[in-house]
């Protein structure tokens, strides 16, 4: 049961008043990062630009990529660079996309071959353009992954998928993914500002449509703090999860990309992460990762095994009682 009193304490800062812009400009101590000068950075650099394939550590500017680089991590973004969306707080270029690389699939498994991953996370750009949403190269993507390097375990975070046939999410599902992320970025009244192109409950229901059509996937999504939303309406998203059945929560914090992208409302603290990870497991979440530098698929490998490890307690204890 949470602690009443520890999650309390940090009702202030979880909703501290807007900042001034002059306050804005420096980040906090604990949401500073070194820049990325490793060997193992520049090899894993190297082996993307080398294979044709697209990242998004790189195209959202993730404030990680130097510790997951140098660890020979990286969180592949298929479907190329280009977003039919444009999101007020997303990094990653809008416009046109160019047509599918047939030999993208190929290319993300020898990669993960060639870095030895245990785990790999799979993203995309949204593809409205395309009559499936590009769900049919998640699939390729998957398959491929399976022949190349079939230990590895794979972790899909996809686009909505808004206005496509039900057919396209059940041909992911049925691709056998070991984890199916979409994110629900934020609270739903901050959706017309922030993710303007997507609906909540579009979002949610998907990933009820992933479990409910195989239960043994598990699911994952996250949101991000500091846009503006209360402490009471990232408890709700909590709900919502837990109604859809959701294993997995990530929280971590917002930072503006440039100028043009949404301001940053506050900088949430650490110990404020700390209450509502406490707050969420409570709630029921198999795994919780909740810290200002927390994204979707930071630490994900071994966010995996915990969960995996999670579940398979939680099946002993009821085949016990």
């Amino acid at each position: 049961m949470v602690e009443k009193r520890r999650a309390l304490a940090y009702v202030g800062p979880m909703n501290a008043p807007a900042l001034k812009p002059s306050d804005r400009v420096r980040k906090p101590d604990w949401i500073r990062v070194k820049a990325p000068t490793s060997p193992g950075y520049a090899e894993t650099r190297k082996l993307m630009r080398d294979l044709s394939l697209n990242t998004v550590c790189e195209e959202a500017a993730c404030p990680n990529i130097g510790e997951c680089w140098t660890k020979k991590h990286a969180t592949v973004m298929i479907l190329g660079d280009t977003c039919t969306r444009a999101c007020a707080f997303c990094n990653v270029k809008t416009g046109m996309p160019r047509p599918v690389d047939p030999l993208e699939p190929e290319h993300v498994a020898l990669a993960a071959a060639k870095m030895g991953l245990t785990h790999i996370v799979i993203t995309s750009v949204d593809r409205d353009d395309l009559p499936d949403g590009g769900a049919s190269q998640f699939v390729r993507v998957i398959k491929a992954l399976r022949r190349e390097t079939p230990s590895t375990t794979i972790e899909i975070l996809t686009p909505d998928f808004r206005n496509k046939p039900e057919s396209a999410v059940a041909s992911i599902v049925d691709a056998r993914p070991d984890v199916y992320n979409h994110n629900l970025e934020t609270v739903p009244r901050l959706y017309p500002t922030i993710r303007p192109g997507a609906r909540y409950y579009a979002s949610l229901r998907l990933l009820e449509q992933v479990k409910r059509r195989d239960p043994s996937i598990f699911t994952k999504s996250g949101i991000m703090l500091g846009l503006g939303e209360e402490r009471m309406e990232v408890h709700q998203v909590m709900d919502d999860m837990r109604s859809a059945d959701i294993d997995f929560m990530t929280m971590g914090q917002y930072l503006q990309p440039t100028p043009k992208h949404a301001k940053v409302i506050d900088f949430v603290t650490p110990q404020a992460f700390d209450a509502y990870a406490q707050i969420a497991r409570a709630k029921g979440f198999l795994q919780v990762a909740s810290s200002p530098l927390t994204r979707s698929s930071y630490h994900a490998g071994d966010d995996f095994e915990r969960m995996r490890a999670a579940r398979e307690a939680q099946l002993a204890r009821a085949a016990a009682s």
